[in-house]
C-alpha cells in the first residue's frame, strides 16, 4: 500500500467515525426529548390564570374563576 492509500483509507474511517458518532447523538437527543404537545394555550381575561386545554376546544372555561376565554397565540 502506498502512503496516499494509506492516509485515504485513515480519513474515511475518520470521517465515518465521526459520522457514526453524530448519527447516534441526534438519535439519542430525539428520544430524550419531550413530544411537543397538541394542546391550547389560554389565559383567563379576568384572573390571569394560564391553563391548557384539548386542541379541538376554542373556548374554555378558566379552571379558577369560571370564565370563558379565547386562546392565545404566541
Amino acid at each position: 500500500m502506498t502512503i496516499d492509500n494509506l492516509i485515504f483509507g485513515y480519513l474515511v474511517s475518520l470521517l465515518a467515525g465521526l459520522s457514526a458518532v453524530a448519527l447516534y447523538s441526534e438519535w439519542l437527543r430525539r428520544r430524550f426529548e419531550p413530544t411537543p404537545s397538541e394542546d391550547r394555550i389560554f389565559r383567563c381575561e379576568r384572573c390571569s390564570f394560564v391553563y391548557t386545554d384539548d386542541a379541538d376546544v376554542d373556548r374554555s372555561r378558566c379552571p379558577q374563576c369560571g370564565t370563558v376565554n379565547d386562546s392565545i397565540q404566541f
